[in-house]
């Protein structure tokens, strides 16, 4: 009976330190593939689990779809949000609302023009909408319940009447009205102005083949061939060989 001798046993301890470990590790005999071949596995086993979701997951989300609901008069507040997928980004937490100020319940003319005014340049007069945004707090939530009572603050005091701002004129200098340049009705191209520029390329076409017929239409590559022709020739410079050594001026 032929016995393995048992391997030396080395500990993990602080008194072992500084000698060989004996892992029992295999020989490498190049027959592994490199450091990119298995990022590349890697990446395609990423692609077969998004496809094995896509193929039997995706399909029950259909049973969570749920009809889109136009907004209430109820709920003139309009809010929007960032959201990056598969990663964390500072952005995200932002929340941005965006309410119309003649939608809001309650309001009479003179309350709504003290909105406006309370609202400053978050106001865009072009569009009738007042914009917001908050990203003080760490989360979506507290941003949105912080602008939420913002706009009931703005809302509590347009509809105090001890001071109704009336005295105060718009300050509209913040916005910038951007042109907005329409296509002109003249450029239009209507059945008739079609009619009459094909006709009018019939004629061209026409003109251009009593030319060609009779010899005189105008040939590019004929002409610059002529023009070529009819340079006349540069002459030749010729090498003039220069005196050695010093000469005398005359005197």
């Amino acid at each position: 009976m032929i016995t393995r001798a048992p391997e030396p046993r080395v500990g993990n301890d602080f008194w072992d330190s500084g000698e060989d470990e004996h892992l029992g590790d295999e020989d490498y005999f190049g027959d592994d593939i490199s450091a990119l071949g298995h990022g590349e596995l890697e990446q395609h086993r990423e692609l077969r689990e998004y496809a094995r979701l896509a193929a039997w997951e995706l399909p029950m989300l259909s049973k969570l779809a749920r009809p889109f609901e136009v907004p209430s008069a109820a709920q003139p507040l309009r809010f929007r949000y960032t959201t990056y997928l598969g990663e964390e980004h500072p952005a995200a937490k932002k929340v941005v609302v965006e309410f119309c100020t003649s939608d809001m319940p309650g309001l009479t003319q003179l309350q709504t023009d003290k909105l406006i005014k309370l609202a400053g340049p978050r106001y865009n007069p072009s569009t009738n909408i007042v914009k917001m945004s908050c990203e003080m707090f760490g989360t979506q939530a507290q941003n949105k319940r912080y602008l939420r009572e913002t706009v009931n603050n703005l809302v509590k005091e347009a509809r105090d009447g001890k001071d109704t701002f009336i005295d105060v004129p718009f300050d509209f200098r913040h916005h910038k009205p951007k042109a907005r340049f329409e296509f002109p009705k003249e450029w239009i191209l209507t059945p008739e102005r079609k009619q009459y520029l094909e006709s009018k390329r019939l004629q061209q076409l026409e003109l251009d083949s009593g030319l060609k017929q009779s010899g005189n239409l105008l040939d590019g590559a004929k002409l610059v061939e002529r023009v070529l022709s009819s340079q006349m020739q540069i002459p030749e410079l010729e090498m003039v060989e220069a005196a050695r050594g010093k000469q005398r001026l005359p005197s």
